[in-house]
């Protein structure tokens, strides 16, 4: 086996450990250096989709809630109060409304956040109005 160099990627963080392969004499287990990804990495590879988790919670959350309706539903039409499908079903049915629950609280932070980003730009705008016309 030929050993290549590791190409570096332009701006990726510098590896604590350089890129290497190394190889037990004893046997051929090879085991390689995995290099770190950087959050500009990240949002290159997933198109910036990691910032919008509570959007993708949503339909999942919306299935889940709708499931543990319907289970509980059968469940409790069979007067089957305490049995296995009458608890699968409230703990369906609560891990929808958690689920909706985190998705509208990760939402109001998001737009807490993006209001306070709006703030500070319009304040720093503001502030080279008024040393333009001064």
């Amino acid at each position: 086996m030929t050993e290549e160099p590791i190409k570096e990627i332009p701006g990726a963080p510098k590896s604590p450990k350089p890129g290497t392969v190394e190889k037990n004499p004893k046997s051929e287990v090879v085991i390689p250096a995995v290099p770190l990804v950087s959050e500009i990495q990240l949002m290159a590879a997933t198109g910036g989709a990691e910032l919008s988790c509570y959007r993708c919670i949503i339909p999942f959350a919306v299935v889940v809630l709708i499931t543990g309706i319907v289970v509980t539903a059968v469940a409790y039409s069979f007067n089957s109060h305490g049995s296995i499908i009458s608890i699968l079903g409230l703990v369906l049915l609560s891990l929808g409304l958690f689920l909706l629950a985190s998705s509208v609280l990760c939402w109001k932070v998001r737009q807490r956040s993006k209001k306070g980003k709006r703030r500070e730009s319009q304040t720093v705008l503001v502030a080279n109005q008024r040393s333009l016309f001064a």
